[in-house]
């Protein structure tokens, strides 16, 4: 079926203090021409222009592995300087921890691996049923083929709430990592993750982050959260598809993961398996400066480091989100009929709902019939969908991001109200 135009947009105001000019923003973005409007942003938010054209610029140079002899050498070596250096921006973390590669789910399997070498009998990882499956199979799995226990901190299905006591009542002695979300992909909820910090070295254990959800939603500061290791996916905020490990240096000095024998043992080099995707890196640094950019729109003021900048970025794209998300979520309220499981206190703009008596798959194709894109399942967080009582098959996820507007809003209430008055 065809996806119908979009309706007619009315000129937008000028952008109040702390935000931005949504529909400027918005006209970077080539994929949003088509006309749909995308609630997908949680499995993969579309991509501005910019970040497009670095990567080809990157692929359509002069190319060879990084080196400090010819111009492509040099050239390869800046794009990888210059990712790290960006990325340490974004989290707030020094660039010479920065790890990349394929993706978060890799990277966290590979840490997994390396740390479990270290474990030994009467050892226990925590994990949470809050959680992408993406920070916890890499660690069940590797705590099996250690012999050592797995123990699991449950989250509150009413309220969508995983509480700091309920990671304390499974945090013991011999704890080697507690691994945990700082938003849920599914719901939206983000844990007081600084608290669970606390928790976990209070007995010496590790805190691992996934901040995947997180870090497309809200400022990042990783040492204030007290995360030992913090792992994000660029293409969730705009950028490639690739994946990102930070840690501190000292740290990452300390771990000696499988590697190549003749491949470099420096950190962070150490942790990146083969070639790094060069145009790839090249296009997570200009996913950087498009928030960098927002932050000089919805500044006071002129900002001295793109640190500066990128906070007020996400800070703005915090406000827009959530103001969004009120709307949507009071709306959905008024219609009836809906069930929504995103409820915690401290959420991403992140709704699970269903439409009362209309199978999610029929909400699915009915609004994309209608131009938007609202999927359903459970999305790798297959452990927090059992929990909540749904199965593996999840429900209809609503996800909102730095590019969706009012009207996208609109198009998506009057999908379900139309659903609602026809039963599907």
């Amino acid at each position: 079926m065809t996806t119908p135009a979009p309706a007619a947009r009315p000129a937008p105001a000028g952008p109040a203090p702390g935000t931005y000019d949504v529909a400027a923003f918005r006209a970077r973005f080539p994929a949003l021409v088509e006309g749909a409007a995308h609630f997908d942003g949680p499995g993969g938010s579309q991509v501005p222009g910019d970040v497009a054209r670095a990567v080809a610029d990157a692929m359509t140079a002069a190319t060879a592995n990084a080196g400090t002899v010819t111009r492509a050498e040099l050239r390869a070596r800046d794009v990888v300087l210059g990712a790290r250096a960006a990325l340490g921006d974004l989290l707030g973390v020094d660039p010479r921890g920065v790890v990349v590669g394929r993706s978060m789910t890799q990277l966290t399997f590979d840490l997994a691996r390396t740390l479990a070498a270290g474990w030994g009998l009467g050892d226990e990882v925590v994990v949470s049923r809050l959680d992408h499956d993406a920070n916890i199979r890499p660690w069940v799995l590797a705590a099996e083929a250690a012999g050592v226990s797995v123990r699991w901190a449950d989250f509150e299905p009413s309220t969508g709430e995983l509480d700091v006591d309920a990671v304390a009542a499974v945090v013991g002695p011999r704890t080697r990592v507690v691994a945990v979300t700082a938003a849920s992909n599914l719901i939206g909820t983000r844990p007081d993750v600084p608290a669970i910090a606390r928790v976990a070295h209070e007995v010496g254990a590790l805190l691992v982050v996934d901040g995947v959800h997180s870090t497309a939603h809200v400022p990042t500061d990783v040492p204030a959260l007290g995360a030992d290791v913090y792992l994000c996916s660029p293409y969730k905020l705009m950028g490639p598809h690739v994946g990102v490990m930070a840690a501190a240096p000292a740290f990452l000095e300390t771990l000696h993961p499988a590697k190549l024998l003749p491949s470099t043992d420096a950190v962070p080099e150490r942790f990146e398996l083969g070639t790094l995707p060069y145009e790839l890196l090249a296009g997570c640094t200009a996913a950087v400066e498009v928030l960098a950019g927002l932050g000089d729109e919805a500044a006071d003021g002129p900002l001295t480091t793109r640190r500066e900048r990128v906070l007020a970025g996400m800070a703005a794209v915090e406000a827009h989100e959530d103001r969004l998300r009120a709307r949507l979520e009071t709306a959905v309220t008024d219609l009836g009929g809906i069930t929504s499981w995103s409820r915690a206190r401290r959420r991403t703009p992140t709704v699970l709902l269903r439409v009362d008596g209309v199978p999610d798959e029929v909400v699915t194709r009915r609004l994309a019939e209608r131009g938007v894109n609202a999927p359903r399942g459970s999305f790798y967080a297959l452990e927090a969908s059992r929990h909540l009582g749904l199965g593996d098959g999840g429900a209809v996820r609503v996800g909102l991001a730095p590019y969706t507007d009012d009207d996208d809003v609109t198009r998506l209430l009057e999908g379900l109200a139309a659903l609602r008055s026809t039963g599907g």
